[in-house]
């Protein structure tokens, strides 16, 4: 079981950012291959949510597009995720934000921390 941990600290990133606590909206830039081509795509959204620990460690994002929930997740230490930048952090008392799926409009939103 030490070999598997040994191996996954080589991929594990470095300098994980304090920018994904859950309650505050991040754009994240994630790499998208078309065909031979590679482009960053950008999502911003409000994380609702982080799993797991180590290498399999994941954070799940929500935003609304167009009247629609959307929510992705994304592993921490994935080369796929380029950057993840913070646009607001957000004042929560709760580590799941899943009650945030069942608001709509200005409910749906988290009051920002200050200072």
């Amino acid at each position: 079981m030490d070999a598997l941990k040994l191996i996954a600290q080589d991929s594990l990133k470095a300098d994980v950012s304090e920018a994904i606590k859950v309650g505050n909206t991040v754009r994240i830039q994630v790499r998208i291959r078309e065909g031979e081509r590679e482009r960053l795509q950008a999502f911003e959204g409000i994380v609702i949510a982080r799993k797991g620990a180590g290498v399999s460690e994941t954070f799940t994002v929500r935003r609304v597009s167009y009247g629609v929930g959307v929510e992705r997740v994304f592993p921490v230490h994935s080369p796929n995720v380029d950057s993840v930048e913070l646009i607001r952090t957000g004042k929560v008392r709760r580590s799941k934000l899943y009650y945030l799926r069942d608001r709509v409009g200005k409910a749906a939103k988290v009051k920002q921390k200050l200072g």
